[in-house]
């Protein structure tokens, strides 16, 4: 199973308050040892919200585009890893090694598991499917050229 580890954002990483030796070197150790184990599929940190934009909708028109900061920074992500993991005990346990190593330059981390195709029943049709897994099959060629 796969899940998003987002790292909240806090009033420092809003602030591009920089992370300390301490914080980027034991991340950097946690990171290499899932990449090493296998678990890590991504992750990196984003820049503060800033520089970010949304789309947001309005009831199905065309979306309204709005220019960060935003002000909710409990809401806000200050990055992310992509993990693919045997069960939630154990992406717990990679998200609290990640906890550890961040030293509070984040407000927190939340997982979500990564909706599997049978997880959208019927509504996924065998024709979707099929475009699915072509995408995947023309990303996973563009990784291995890289």
């Amino acid at each position: 199973m796969r899940y998003v580890m987002m790292m909240r954002a806090s009033a420092g990483s809003e602030a591009w308050e920089q992370p300390s030796e301490q914080s980027l070197n034991e991340m950097t150790q946690v990171m290499a040892e899932m990449a090493e184990k296998g678990v890590l599929l991504a992750g990196e940190g984003l820049l503060p919200s800033s520089e970010g934009f949304r789309l947001l909708g309005a009831g199905g028109g065309t979306p309204r585009v709005v220019d960060g900061p935003f002000a909710e920074t409990k809401e806000l992500i200050a990055g992310f890893c992509l993990i693919e993991v045997e069960s939630r005990e154990e992406a717990l346990m990679w998200a609290k090694r990640c906890f550890a190593a961040d030293h509070g330059n984040t407000s927190g981390i939340e997982l979500r598991r990564v909706a599997t195709a049978d997880d959208f029943g019927d509504n996924f049709t065998p024709e979707a499917r099929a475009r699915e897994a072509n995408t995947f099959a023309v990303l996973d060629a563009r990784r291995s050229e890289d």
